[in-house]
């Protein structure tokens, strides 16, 4: 087919062969100017007709007879500008190439070969050549692809166009290795553009920016406290040669802001040697312990603003989110991605109670320019959420200010409380309401306190959060990245319960405010639930607290009979623990049954305090199903952080209690996920 077709004579066409036939049309204007002639003068016309034949004749003769020739012309004339558009193709300085649809390489100029080399493997597919060419979608006549791989030591941005043949294959030249039957009719335009140089100058630039951090000492005043002169000067003295030693391995400038605070700058290239070394100066710090005083730090670095000072702004941020976490650790902030380092000791109790104080009158002032006041705890509430939310009613009662707590859904772990509350004609009947009651009162002029939880999607209706602009937090858990805006948000991760921190503040009310004893046996119970009856995460302000509430007339004996477990919970719990299992050789693992229970996550809890009793565990954790999700129940005693464990699962916590909810997995699936995260944080160190 293809030698016929070359023996075939080369036929003008379109607009060239119109081209040519112009003389012979000439000829019929030139006849009519004879004509008109004629009618003036028959002499002239005769001499004009002659004249006009001979011209025909020529015409006539050029067409016939010199048409090969011209043809000829413009086909060495075509032959050499396609010569001169291939040789120009081949030796373009990009890489080019020509792919069809199923990703092979059909040509590929100078440029492009020299980065192939195997050109016979690029035919069978381009991605042999460059795994990294992965296609998430083709390009179309609108729109390109680009694709951004490496090759070697090169970096190169692929640009993919597509280009549609149809009728031009005798036009392409690449004609012999392509056909349309085959191929189809469009094919992929590839080309290479080299950003080695640009990228290496992007990173040196990135690496070159400068970094603001902050340094606080979380501890400065309870360490130092009873100190004499020499050893306070000598502790400082060592924590600050270690900081400083810290500061030069990675080129820093450092310099104090206050006695606790420090404020250092380095380039941006050391963020990740100090990353990868997990920020070492913490547990350097830690393990200092002179003269028996034990002193922790916290940072907090800013990256990726386009100013200085909004770096120090998230570097603020970053340092605030640390402290709120409970200290000894260190943030870094990149716009709204936050990483998390360290954390792994438990913060020691504030000995002063100024910042209780400080926050009362703030939440007292508050309570007294707003209408009326809304509590709200966390969603699946429980005791210690309850027993804090109760505390903030009395509150606002004896400021006479009307008050309401959201509830929306009742477990059988708040029901025994509850119910000495409700039907009680003592309180109103709307002291609990609904969270969508609760969307109908409130507004700018409602005051929302949230206790015990400061995350929003955790709340229990977060919808009331963007309905009023004046919100109070009153929480033990330790920050996350995701924050509500509150006008006063008072944090405490050393605190054992909300119910604590509320029982320190209703004390520096006034006003001459007094719990009854309903009240005080809420908040006790919040406490008791919180602590495993005092085991875990108490300190002298722990027990402050629980005398102030005992003063008040909380009863042991009666909330001890009130939160008794039925027979059917206990069976359960301990059909758990028998089913638990060893890993790693220290962490507890466990299944437990939650069906036919209102609170399964409660159970959960339970069985993972239980879990602790076993000789030589860190950490205990109980799977439970409820809402279709797996939920987990982690809890430690000093030795384990669970809360860093639990935010890598999505979730949170404070560092002897935490939980998370997985979503659309399996119960083994979830099992699998926690032992991947126990062994990858064990095995870098992070618990």
């Amino acid at each position: 087919m293809k030698k016929n077709k070359d023996k075939s004579p080369v036929r003008l066409k379109g607009a060239l062969n119109t081209y040519m036939q112009w003389p012979l049309y000439l000829t019929a204007l030139v006849l009519c100017m004879v004509i008109s002639i004629a009618m003036i003068n028959k002499e002239a016309a005769g001499i004009m007709l002659l004249y006009t034949g001979i011209y025909f004749v020529i015409a006539l003769n050029l067409y016939l007879f010199k048409k090969k020739y011209i043809t000829g012309e413009l086909v060495r004339f075509a032959s050499d500008y396609g010569h001169i558009q291939h040789k120009f193709l081949k030796e373009l300085d990009i890489p080019y190439g020509i792919l069809d649809q199923a990703g092979h390489l059909i040509w590929a100029n100078n440029e492009l070969k020299d980065i192939v080399v195997f050109e016979k493997t690029a035919k069978q597919s381009i991605q042999e050549i460059f795994p990294d060419l992965v296609l998430e979608r083709m390009p179309t006549i609108e729109e390109d692809v680009i694709v951004k791989i490496s090759h070697g030591r090169k970096q190169y941005r692929v640009l993919l166009r597509l280009v549609e043949m149809r009728d031009e294959q005798e036009n392409v030249l690449w004609t012999d290795q392509w056909s349309s039957e085959e191929n189809g009719d469009t094919l992929i335009g590839m080309y290479l553009y080299d950003e080695t140089e640009i990228n290496a100058l992007k990173k040196e630039n990135a690496d070159e920016k400068m970094l603001v951090g902050l340094l606080y000492l979380d501890n400065y005043e309870e360490a130092f406290e009873g100190a004499d002169e020499v050893r306070r000067s000598l502790v400082t003295a060592w924590v600050e040669r270690e900081i400083n030693k810290y500061m030069q391995s990675i080129d820093a400038i450092i310099k104090r802001l206050e006695k606790d605070k420090y404020i250092f700058v380095f380039k941006q290239k050391y963020l990740s040697v100090i990353e990868a070394n997990r920020f070492s100066i913490l547990e350097e710090i830690r393990n200092l312990n002179i003269y028996e005083m034990s002193i922790t730090i916290s940072m907090g670095i800013g990256v990726g603003a386009p100013s200085y000072a909004k770096n120090y702004e998230l570097a603020r941020n970053a340092i605030d989110l640390a402290l709120g976490r409970g200290g000894d650790q260190a943030v870094v902030k990149e716009g709204d991605k936050i990483s998390y380092y360290g954390g792994k000791s438990v913060q020691l109790e504030k000995n002063t109670r100024v910042k209780a104080r400080v926050k009362a009158h703030a939440l007292k002032e508050y309570v007294e320019t707003k209408e009326r006041v809304v509590i709200m705890g966390h969603s699946i509430g429980d005791v210690d959420s309850l027993g804090s939310a109760i505390g903030v009613y009395r509150i606002a009662k004896t400021l006479d200010k009307k008050a309401h707590i959201v509830l929306n859904e009742v477990t059988s772990a708040i029901r025994p409380m509850l119910e000495r509350f409700r039907d009680n004609p003592e309180y109103e009947e709307d002291m609990f309401i609904s969270g969508a009651r609760a969307q109908e009162i409130v507004n700018d002029n409602v005051l929302l306190v949230v206790v015990d939880v400061n995350r929003p999607v955790q709340t229990e209706c977060k919808e009331l959060l963007d309905l009023t602009k004046t919100i109070v937090i009153l929480d033990h858990h330790r920050q996350t990245g995701e924050a509500i805006d509150a006008v006063l948000s008072y944090i405490e991760p050393y605190a054992s319960s909300s119910c604590e921190m509320v029982a320190e503040i209703l004390q520096y009310i006034g006003e001459g405010l007094k719990l009854k004893p309903l009240e005080a046996d809420a908040m006790y119970a919040g406490m008791m639930i919180d602590t495993n009856n005092f085991m875990t995460k108490t300190g002298v302000r722990t027990f402050e607290a629980a005398a102030y509430l005992r003063r008040n007339g909380a009863d042991v004996t009666r909330i001890r009979k009130l939160f008794r477990t039925d027979f059917a919970e206990y069976q359960a719990k301990a059909q758990a623990v028998s089913s638990a299992e060893i890993f790693m050789d220290y962490f507890v693992i466990a299944e437990s049954n939650g069906e036919g229970f209102d609170a399964p996550t409660v159970l959960a809890a339970k069985t993972a305090n239980e879990l602790l009793n076993i000789d030589h565990t860190k950490a205990s954790f109980v799977f439970t199903e409820h809402n279709d999700k797996i939920c987990i129940s982690a809890r430690s005693i000093d030795e384990v952080n669970v809360q860093v464990v639990m935010e890598r699962l999505g979730g949170g916590g404070h560092m002897s209690a935490a939980a998370t909810q997985l979503a659309d997995v399996t119960m083994e699936e979830a099992k699998e996920r926690l032992k991947a995260v126990l062994v990858d944080m064990t095995e870098k160190g992070d618990i």
